[in-house]
């Protein structure tokens, strides 16, 4: 029974495919794609006002230099919203709960605003790991422990993406199984507890919604430290 809980958290294959690989491809298959036409329709025109807001509340502590990542950034959280949305579908396999994955997103792009910030800045970017004003004695401390906060970052990234996802969707499992159970034994508990389901399925969504906007948020919080 154990086991069977945590199956859906196992990447699926066909024919010794992967089908991970559809999962991820399939988001970009649901968006339209904008036309060259004066007026859009509503889809669209939600479509880029959602992300056009998105993108300025996002860039806007950040100066010129680090605009250049918007797009892919912007592409990023689409794409990480998509895919934690589709999850909460039945039969759906979401990536994102896949430590690999998050990993994969979070190393390169935390390297790349360190290497940034190494070649641009590098005066400043070393100076971030000795606050000012620290008595000699003590400077080896803080330099170690900066040092190893520097590091962690992308396992944070990674680790709170896969964490928040894995215990929502087995929390959801874990009440519609006993809502499953109890609907022959006691109906009214039953009912509460597909009440309760529903609650809790209404705020997955949200989460979904909210830890692709912090892992995006974050980002852009070290490129903004980096240019």
């Amino acid at each position: 029974m154990n086991l069977s809980f945590f199956d859906q958290f196992m990447s699926p294959s066909l024919l010794g495919i992967p089908l991970i690989a559809v999962a991820m491809l399939t988001p970009w298959l649901l968006f339209p794609t904008p036309s060259n036409r004066w007026l859009n329709n509503r889809i669209l025109t939600l479509q880029a006002w959602f992300i056009n807001n998105f993108t300025k509340q996002i860039f806007l502590p950040i100066n010129l230099n680090g605009h250049k990542w918007a797009m892919m950034l912007a592409s990023l959280m689409v794409f990480l919203m998509t895919i934690n949305l589709l999850g909460l579908l039945p039969y759906t396999f979401t990536p994102t709960t896949q430590l690999s994955l998050n990993m994969g997103l979070a190393v390169p792009l935390w390297l790349a605003t360190v290497i940034i910030g190494l070649r641009n800045q590098p005066t400043a970017a070393l100076g971030h790991l000795l606050p000012e004003g620290t008595p000699g004695p003590l400077i080896p401390v803080p330099i170690i422990i900066e040092t190893i906060s520097l590091f962690i970052r992308p396992i944070a990234l990674g680790v709170r993406l896969t964490a928040n996802l894995t215990a929502g969707h087995l929390l959801i499992q874990l009440i519609a199984t006993a809502a499953f159970v109890l609907l022959p034994l006691m109906p009214s508990i039953s009912l509460v507890t597909s009440i309760v389901l529903l609650l809790l399925t209404l705020l997955e969504v949200a989460v979904a919604m909210i830890q692709a906007y912090v892992f995006v948020l974050l980002l852009s919080l070290y490129l903004q430290e980096n240019v």
